[in-house]
């Protein structure tokens, strides 16, 4: 799978740029021709002068080895990443080639982004740009609200009570100065469209109330209240004690109570 991800297309492109670079032919077969690290090691210090200060002669394997970890270290002091880069084995045991080649084109990649040329290889990286602010304008940065906090369309707080505390509420809809006393409720209490609560007792206490249609007056002290029910207008008054007896009589039968003896019976 490996061996099928590997682009010969991209195998010609790297030839043409090492050997046009390094000024050395590497063979009919591209990695052998690179396996010994010595061109390499030569093209690097091509790109960045002394990169590998000492390059072995092929003689034994660890010569070569030795040349390719020179390289890989070199590459990674250019700038590849280090996820980019193969392992010494993968070329010099021929393990992994599609690595091979995708770490060439890598390193053709920060080339051109340090301006070599590279013919048609990699891709230019985008340069970090650093900005660097006047104390003073980091300062007055911290009196603006940021867009991550949303805008506020240039409205002020000028005004603001202190958080919690009372604000009047009043419906210019309806006519109504502006309320200036504390009968008024508050935003934080919702609105009552302009009414006052003036007059209001404390919470808890009784208010006397009354039916304007039945034309009662006032209630006194002898009227139920509603949170007893309503007795559509009738008195307590003549009540006894609660709990003592009361004479009841139906005036259909018997006379007027003033007719009745003390035992309640016609005389």
């Amino acid at each position: 799978q490996l061996a099928q991800k590997y682009d010969p297309q991209h195998e010609r492109e790297l030839r043409a740029w090492i050997e046009g670079t390094t000024g050395r032919r590497i063979g009919d077969n591209f990695m052998d021709g690179l396996k010994d690290g010595v061109i390499l090691c030569e093209l690097i210090n091509k790109l960045q002068p002394g990169s590998v200060p000492k390059v072995n002669e092929p003689v034994q394997n660890w010569h070569k080895l030795e040349n390719i970890g020179n390289f890989l270290r070199a590459i990674t002091r250019y700038g590849v990443k280090p996820h980019d880069i193969f392992e010494a084995n993968d070329l010099f045991e021929n393990t992994n080639h599609t690595q091979v080649q995708s770490t060439l084109i890598a390193l053709a990649s920060q080339a051109k982004t340090k301006g070599n040329n590279v013919g048609g290889l990699g891709v230019k990286y985008a340069e970090k740009q650093q900005r660097r602010f006047h104390p003073e304008k980091l300062r007055e940065g911290r009196n603006i609200i940021g867009l991550q906090m949303g805008t506020n369309k240039f409205a002020s707080q000028q005004g603001m009570t202190a958080y919690g505390t009372r604000r009047h509420l009043y419906d210019p809809k309806l006519g109504t100065d502006q309320p200036l006393d504390q009968a008024t409720i508050s935003l934080q209490m919702g609105t009552n469209k302009g009414a006052s609560q003036a007059g209001m007792t404390a919470p808890g206490t009784k208010r006397q109330i009354f039916e304007p249609a039945l034309g009662m007056e006032h209630c006194d002290t002898m009227t139920i209240g509603l949170q007893m029910g309503s007795n559509k207008g009738a008195s307590q008054q003549g009540m006894t004690v609660y709990g003592l007896p009361r004479q009841v009589y139906d005036p259909k039968y018997c006379g007027g109570p003033e007719l009745l003896g003390h035992d309640g019976y016609d005389g």
